[in-house]
């Protein structure tokens, strides 16, 4: 009995993919940029975003294995998947759904009526995602990129400051990068297999999507760099030598580019990403030294 409680357990942790909730540190960067990661109050407000962000987004991928189910069963991985598998059955999957969307709620009780509504426009447009959308080409890339402009944006609005629209657009290009690298690696992986895969993906062709990884890649560099240079951000931070931290950038997008190229990783941007050492480290370097430049930060020449 033990043992099948803890079975039932794993299967529920599988379900709701807490390895996932790493997206959601995207929630954290305008806490880290308005000069607030050492106050306590706004410290609060971004870890509460950020259980409000996991939660909701654990329940769209509850919604998505059900969306999916039927092709899930014929498919050699995604077959294991708890709800697929028959491990959780429906039922229980839309109980989890709610409560985690009550969750979701109560984080986000005592929140800005803004964060409120872009954690409910997030759940309402991964609905659509998962039900419609994702078989639009080019639109499925962007619905997930909006996802984590969302993020940023909820994160802003969780601790009452603005953003500035460089380091939105930056997250944007990251995105895109992203989605279409996955995009890329589902359709490497598919070429050799002897499985139907879902049909947006019929209508992508590799050399298409290494010129968008291409324009992403270039978008994202270049609106970081901007954002370092921009006059409100030597005004807000008083240090000019944010710049230097664009080679970090530029770095870890060569990194996953060689990575796109060399192994068949980056159909999950999030395992690919937390298992290659050389990101991981050029990904922490980057929030030292920016942490040390925007608080501890060299005033301008």
């Amino acid at each position: 009995m033990p043992g099948r409680k803890t079975a039932r357990a794993g299967a529920y942790l599988k379900l709701i993919r807490p390895k996932q909730w790493i997206k959601n540190l995207f929630v954290f960067a305008p806490l880290i940029f308005a000069k607030e990661l050492f106050d306590a109050g706004p410290v609060i407000a971004a870890v509460e975003a950020f259980v409000a962000f996991c939660l909701a987004a654990s329940a769209v991928y509850v919604i998505n294995d059900i969306a999916d189910v039927e092709a899930d069963r014929l498919h050699p991985v995604k077959r294991h998947r708890p709800i697929a598998a028959g491990a959780v059955s429906a039922t229980e999957a839309y109980l989890l759904i709610a409560m985690l969307l009550v969750g979701a709620s109560l984080a986000a009780y005592a929140m800005d009526s803004l964060f409120q509504l872009i954690l409910a426009g997030y759940v309402a447009m991964n609905v659509a995602y998962s039900f419609r959308l994702k078989h639009i080409v080019l639109l499925d890339v962007f619905i997930v990129a909006a996802g984590f402009m969302m993020r940023v944006l909820g994160g802003a609005y969780a601790i009452r400051v603005e953003t500035s629209t460089w380091l939105v657009l930056c997250t944007l290009f990251i995105s895109l990068f992203l989605g279409f690298a996955k995009r890329r690696g589902e359709l490497v992986v598919i070429e050799d297999a002897a499985y139907p895969e879902r049909k947006v993906l019929q209508l992508y062709r590799v050399e298409f999507l290494d010129q968008m990884l291409t324009i992403a890649a270039a978008g994202t560099v270049i609106s970081y760099a901007l954002y370092t240079v921009a006059p409100r951000t030597l005004i807000v931070f008083g240090t000019d030598k944010l710049i230097y931290t664009t080679v970090f950038v530029i770095y870890g997008i060569f990194r996953y580019l060689y990575l796109i190229h060399t192994t068949r990783s980056t159909d999950n941007p999030t395992n690919a990403i937390t298992s290659d050492w050389p990101i991981l480290i050029t990904a922490t370097l980057w929030v030292i030294s920016c942490v040390l430049l925007i608080y501890f930060g060299v005033q301008p020449a």
